[in-house]
């Protein structure tokens, strides 16, 4: 019997709070339609198939130690403010995973991650407005995976590997964050950032490296073009470790590049779309 195939991995834009469910109005009206475009269709044919369930690993839930949503329903988190009251009615019902929370916590153990399963935690913005427009039938169960604090990138890195082996069952692992996320120089919007045009060269560059050279790039990021002023703190950089790290043996390059209020943000994919003609 042959294996099945592995599901590549992701790191992926999640925009600014709820900005692909409301009017915007700073800058163009049209600021986010491209990278809504991407996440709604660009995204799931990427996969190839239809995950099982889905692990993320967001930017906006850090703790101590790795914990792991192990509700079966979770509930949102609105952890965006001063935006439409519309925006805090939005609702994506997608069900949890008790038995892949448990598996997760399993494998980071077997790592040396200390883990814990959190049954009250819900899905933070970073997690359901992006698989709103990817899965939007939210019928795919999800885990959310904490960042762990004080962010170390190669603490990261291995967490991702540790999980590696969940993409040979149907288990499609993203990070959520911004590739980009200076948010003083964003609110600025100038018509070009250059700052950002040289860590995303950068960035680019590293993801499509040998996988030995990538790993020691990424974890060594501080050391990037401008990586300090693209990322002032770097939450939202981290979850692309997570990726990496989990098909830490494979080909990665960007997937997606977007121009959002004066800034490049990209998208990077990890290992390869499966060809759904092998798998008839």
């Amino acid at each position: 019997m042959t294996s099945p195939p592995e599901l590549p991995t992701f790191y992926i834009p999640h925009g600014a709070g709820p900005c692909f469910f409301m009017d915007w109005s700073l800058g163009a009206p049209d600021t986010w339609d491209h990278m809504a475009q991407w996440l709604s269709v660009g995204l799931p044919k990427a996969v190839g198939i239809k995950p099982k369930a889905l692990v993320v690993f967001s930017a906006h839930w850090e703790c101590k130690a790795i914990r792991i949503n192990g509700h079966a329903t979770p509930s949102l988190i609105y952890d965006y403010y001063g935006f439409p009251e519309q925006t805090y009615l939005i609702t994506y019902p997608a069900p949890g995973e008790p038995g892949l929370a448990q598996e997760i916590q399993s494998l980071l153990i077997q790592a040396g991650i200390t883990a814990s399963i959190d049954d009250t935690h819900g899905l933070d913005h970073g997690v359901f407005i992006p698989l709103k427009l990817s899965y939007p039938q939210a019928d795919i169960p999800i885990v959310q995976v904490s960042l762990k604090e004080g962010l170390d990138p190669e603490t990261h890195f291995q967490l991702g590997r540790a999980l590696e082996s969940l993409r040979g069952k149907g288990v499609l692992i993203i990070g959520s964050g911004m590739s980009y996320h200076n948010m003083q120089m964003l609110m600025q919007s100038p018509k070009k950032n250059d700052i950002s045009d040289r860590f995303d060269e950068w960035l680019t560059e590293t993801c499509a490296a040998s996988p030995d050279a990538r790993q020691k790039q990424l974890i060594a990021w501080e050391s990037a073009p401008f990586a300090r002023q693209a990322h002032p703190r770097e939450e939202h950089l981290l979850p692309l470790m997570v990726a990496a790290g989990a098909a830490s043996e494979e080909p990665g390059y960007c997937i997606f590049t977007d121009r959002v209020m004066g800034a490049t943000v990209s998208a990077y994919q990890f290992g390869e779309t499966l060809d759904l003609d092998s798998l008839d």
